[in-house]
């Protein structure tokens, strides 16, 4: 996905519309996840947040990685670029969080 194109970067906006793969983004900031770990601490049953991450890896915003019989799932690089200070890169745009304090 071309991060110059304005239709790639509606499309990653796109999906991050959804509040529940938006608190996945914001969830694996703080590091990669299995996917156990990511229903219990978002309240999502397995098989819809299973369809999330989907959505979220076809739009190159995640990557996966097979642990044993687990799933570990983690931002892609170009997207956590600015870990530090809770902000997503997305390549066209940045989105940050707010951070607790």
């Amino acid at each position: 996905m071309s991060t110059n194109d304005p239709s790639s970067c509606a499309a990653k906006l796109k999906a991050l519309a959804d509040t529940t793969r938006l608190a996945v983004m914001e969830s694996l900031l703080d590091g990669p996840r299995r996917v156990g770990e990511l229903g219990e601490q978002l309240g999502v049953e397995q098989s819809l947040l299973s369809h999330h991450l989907r959505v979220l890896r076809e739009m190159e915003l995640l990557e996966a990685r097979r642990d044993g019989k687990a799933v570990v799932y983690a931002l892609a690089p170009g997207v956590a670029a600015a870990m530090a200070d809770r902000t997503l890169d997305l390549g066209c745009c940045q989105l940050s969080f707010e951070t607790s304090t």
